[in-house]
Order: structure tokens, then sequence, then C-alpha cells
């Protein structure tokens, strides 16, 4: 039976346009204007990633100091935006969690994000503590790069070639392709069908309540 690694947000949680607001605004406070929609194909890589890749959209460089002050700024206004107690998963992924978890099915979570930012999403998921969770602290290169799947892999115990990757964004399919895992796309993170094909998804499903129904597709 495969095993299952999930991405967190949107994925199993619906934060990504609180993040996309959260960066425009960070971007505007430091005197650069950026357009939501630039910023939203960025969302699911990691916070220095993102900046770097966000400011060559504007043809602005920043040093990492600026970078890491626009991380800050972000973080900030994020928790403002959408604060701890106003996490909420998205449709289907509590139960997913759950069923999986009954079946004994292995699966996992591998984020961009870092703790202890991630922490009201698990919370809100109700991921117990011996849930295999990777975050971005946890691996030296963070996605498009595969190191959170593999790493992910490694501790649930299984080989990379036995793994779905469930994302919702074109650079978890990148990272999956890159670590030599199927992937999974979901349209919750504002991707369309075709945009996650093209990035090399296996299957594409409106949203965790879909892949649910839909896991016997998997041989799962």
């Amino acid at each position: 039976m495969p095993a299952l690694i999930f991405d967190l947000d949107g994925t199993l949680v619906d934060t990504v346009y609180a993040h996309v607001f959260a960066w425009q605004k960070a971007f505007q406070e430091g005197g650069l204007a950026i357009d939501g929609w630039r910023i939203h194909r960025k969302i699911g890589m990691s916070g220095g990633l993102f900046t770097r890749a966000a400011s060559r959209e504007i043809g602005h460089d920043l040093s990492d100091e600026q970078a890491s002050e626009l991380q800050d700024v972000h973080d900030r206004l994020f928790r403002e935006l959408l604060p701890p107690e106003e996490r909420r998963p998205l449709p289907g992924a509590v139960e997913i969690l759950q069923t999986l978890r009954k079946r004994g099915v292995t699966h996992g979570i591998a984020t961009s994000g870092r703790r202890p930012g991630i922490e009201p999403s698990l919370a809100a998921l109700g991921v117990p503590d011996d849930m295999v969770v990777v975050q971005r602290g946890d691996v030296a290169r963070a996605k498009p790069e595969p190191d959170l799947f593999i790493e992910c892999a490694r501790q649930l115990g299984v080989e990379p070639e036995e793994c779905y990757v469930i994302g919702d964004a074109v650079w978890d399919l990148l990272a999956a392709r890159r670590a030599k895992m199927l992937s999974i796309g979901l349209l919750s993170g504002g991707y369309g069908a075709d945009e996650l094909m093209g990035a090399g998804a296996y299957r594409v499903y409106r949203d965790a309540a879909e892949l649910k129904s839909s896991l016997d597709e998997l041989g799962v």
C-alpha cells in the first residue's frame, strides 16, 4: 500500500490567500509594489526563496537582510490577518487524516512553513503528536527542491517510489517529481487543473474531500 505525504497550506488548511495578502502588504510596507497574482504563483516556496523570486518579478534585487526583514513582516501580518484561533481546515482535510489513521495507512505532512507558525494549523486539523510532520527547519532546501518530501519518506520508513505527494501548488508537484514520487494535485489552493497536470500531477481532485472519496483510485 502506498504512503501519502501531504502539503499543508492550501492542501489541508485554508491559508493561501492570507499568505498572499500578508506578502503583498509586507512588500508595500517595504516600499515595493507587487501584484497579488504574482505572489500567488510563488506561494508554496520557502520564505527566503519566495522573497528572491518575487523581487525578480518587480525587478528589484533584495539583500539577505531585506529578505529576512520582509519575512518577519509577513509573519506578523499573517498572524494579524488569520489569528491562530481562526485557522480553518479545508473540506475533507480532517476526515481524510482520520480515515488514514483508522486504516493504518502510512502518511505524514511536509510543509515549507516553520514551527511554531504552523502549530495552529496542525491543531485545527487535530494532528496527533506522533504524526510525522516535516517543516522547513528540518531540511537544507525547500520546494521546489525535493528535500522536504525525501525527509518525510525517511521518517515514515518508506522508499520515495512508494509515496504519493498531495499538494495544491506546482512547487509541490515539481518537488515530488524530483523526489521520484507520484503526485496528486488539489484545486483548493487556487491553481488550475491544467497547471497542476502540466507540473506532473497523476490525478487532480477538487479538494481533500473528493480525494477521500477516491482513495481506491490510488490503491489505498
